[in-house]
Parts: structure tokens; sequence; C-alpha cells
């Protein structure tokens, strides 16, 4: 295979369709999308949890604070435009007297970020969720929704290939750069004048192989979930969260109520071996030793982590799941929970210099190449706005 385009996109996840997206709106008639995968939603994209969120938790002047209320909106609008599936069932989060002040922290950053939240009592959360904690104090987000990801991701694919202007390349990995314009891939080359990275968890070793972001490394984390029996599905209307740490990117065992109608209650966050690693011990290679390193290394130099890896580390027990769970729904018992087969891997970046998480997405620009590294939630959520910004400042 030998291709040529203007603009090369690698990664067909919902960052790598919104940008080509706005791409077309720009003008731009002649785009190629590389995907390693022969279909959309294997990973990140497609194994979210189909929550819309809010714009709540993050710090004021980041990239997830500036965007994700106005791509919460875009994707409403989106939705309702092509009349997919979209719930708007709310969120509440609720907290013991221990944790208000984390909770009007919360308050303030969806106030700084322009996310609409409201404090309210104890008698308007059981009005909402009649089983939840009954704390005294709960933070209420009316515009957080459900939808389903691989609804939209189609929908996005079928809008672009529609345009005649979009050449998707599917089960197609690349493999290098060679010279100043052109991709290496296990199918044959592809030359281009603009390369836009958008490799979700692959996208620092894009990077490395344009020479850039030497000091970002992935550490993967896996999302785990469990699920209420169907005749204990009443215990939950919305999605109940509770106050997260917010020193770390995680925000807890939670409880969200799906488009499909089933409860699910995690995710965990537990370091994995692979990128890929969605099952036990199915995605071993040689960088797993290299992942086992990171993970030590964090382990014994960043308190934050070796926390959370050592209490994430226990979600893998249904008693311990089960009593995380109790403190937002304290009615529920073992025998109201099962299995589930969903489960995700959240490509966590870490600055290798600093040895911390990075709490935001990242954007490196050198010359005709741009690289979008630690797309992870809300990353869906602002995708629509995100795009529209990574299109105006690399093509202004």
């Amino acid at each position: 295979m030998q291709l040529s385009c203007h603009t090369l996109i690698v990664g067909a996840g919902i960052t790598g369709l919104t940008i080509a997206r706005e791409l077309l709106k720009k003008g731009v008639d002649d785009i190629a999308i590389v995907e390693k995968e022969n279909s959309l939603g294997a990973h990140a994209s497609g194994r979210n949890s189909g929550v819309l969120h809010a714009g709540i938790y993050y710090s004021p002047g980041t990239y997830k604070a500036k965007f994700c209320v106005a791509g919460n909106q875009l994707m409403k609008e989106y939705c309702w435009e092509k009349e997919l599936i979209l719930q708007e069932t709310g969120k509440v989060i609720v907290t013991d007297d221990s944790r208000l002040d984390s909770l009007l922290e919360l308050k303030k950053r969806a106030d700084q970020s322009g996310a609409k939240s409201i404090i309210i009592d104890r008698k308007e959360l059981l009005e909402l969720e009649p089983y939840s904690i009954p704390s005294e104090k709960a933070l209420y987000s009316p515009n957080t929704a459900v939808f389903d990801p691989n609804q939209i991701l189609t929908s996005i694919k079928e809008e672009l290939t529609c345009s005649g202007k979009v050449n998707f390349v599917f089960g197609t990995s690349f493999l290098g750069i060679s010279g100043c314009n052109k991709a290496l891939t296990n199918q044959g080359s592809i030359t281009f004048n603009k390369f836009i990275n958008a490799a979700g968890s692959f996208a620092d070793k894009v990077a490395h192989s344009f020479g850039l972001g030497s000091q970002y490394k992935v550490l993967p984390f896996k999302g785990t979930y469990k699920k209420l029996v169907s005749n204990r599905n009443y215990l939950v209307r919305g999605n109940i969260y509770p106050v997260p740490d917010l020193r770390n990117p995680f925000l807890g065992v939670h409880f969200t109520r799906g488009y499909d109608g089933d409860v699910y209650i995690g995710p965990t966050a537990i370091p994995a071996l692979g990128r890929e690693e969605y099952g036990f011990f199915n995605d071993i290679s040689l960088e797993t030793l290299s992942i086992l390193g990171r993970d030590a290394v964090l382990f014994f130099t960043n308190e934050r982590f070796r926390a959370a890896a050592m209490s994430e580390t226990k979600k893998y027990f249904a008693k311990y799941m089960l009593n995380e769970a109790k403190k937002l729904v304290p009615e529920l018992e073992i025998e109201d929970i099962e299995d589930s087969p969903k489960v995700g891997i959240r490509p966590q970046l870490v600055d290798w210099k600093s040895k911390k998480l990075v709490m935001d997405f990242i954007i490196l620009k050198d010359g005709d190449s741009l690289h979008i590294l630690n797309a992870i939630s809300p990353a869906f959520t602002c995708s629509m706005a995100f795009a529209e910004h990574v299109v105006n400042e690399f093509y202004s």
C-alpha cells in the first residue's frame, strides 16, 4: 500500500473522528484516518462508562475544565440532531460530614468552569435518589447524561464517509516516520502534508517516534465493573457518585444507570500489565516489564499513587467493592451484585521527570505534526469542543 493525503490522522477513536469532522468544516478535503483495529470502539472510546460529564471536577484553566461544559452541550445537540440515544439522568455527589469541604470545593470548581451544579439538602437528595446515603448536603448535576458511545462513533464515521473526503484505513498500525512526511505502517507507507496523532493509549509512542514528549510514559489502569441484579435496579435512578480525592484523577466507585437500564458499579482503577489487558494476563509483552518497573518506582516515590494502588487492588474482591458501594447506597447487600463483562483501560500518562500523574490533556506541536496525549476521561465528553480548539490552533 502506498497512499498520500493532505492530513493523516492516526487513531479512529472519538478524538480522531471529531478532529476529522472539524477539518471538513475548515475545508480540508483529503483526510486519511489510520486505525490498527478492524472496527471502531475496540478500546477507550467504545469501552468508556457512557456518561456524558457535566464539567464539575476539573481544575480551572485546564483543557478539561475549558471544554467539558461546551463539549457536553455539543454532544447533546449532536445526539438530538441524529436521534441517537441520550438519557438526561442527572447525577448526585454525596458524602458524609467529614468531606463537606471537598464537596464545596467541587461546587467552586463547577462555578468557575460554568458547569451547572446545585447544593441540595437531605430532603432534596432523597427525592432524587431515595436509597442514597442520606447526606446532610449533596451536589446535584442536572446536566449529566448517559449515551451509547459506539452508536455515536458509528454515526460520526458514517458522516465522514458520506462526505467523500475521508478515507478510513482499518487494520493498519503506525510503525514510525520516514523523513518529514512519510508514515510507515504494517501495510505500507502514507505520505502527508499534516499529521495528527490521536492514537489514544499509544499516543506517547507515536509522539516519541517524532522525537517529542520523551518524558511522558503511559501507565495503564484497568477499570472493571459489577452491576446490580435486575430486580434491584430500582435502588438507583440515575448516577450516584462519591466526593473523590481531587489529588488523583480517579472518581472512585460509583453507580451509573446505563442507557440500557442496567445499573453498573465501578469502575476500579487497578494497575494493569498491558495497554490492552482487558482480561487476566491477555496482553503480556516485553513492555509489561517496563510497566511493572514504572509501577514499582511510583509506588515507592509517589505517596498518592501508593495509596491509590493499594486501595484499588482490593477492589478485585466483591466484598471490598460492596463496602465501597454501601457508602453510597447503604441498603445494598452482596446478593444484589453480580459480575459484569464491562471493562476498560485508562491509559494514564505519567510525567517521568516529576514522577507525577498527568491530570490534563497534553498537546504537543512540532512543524506539521500535532500530538494529543492523555486523552482520558472526560475526553469523550470534551471531544467536539476540544477538536474545534485543536483544529483552530493547528490550522491557524
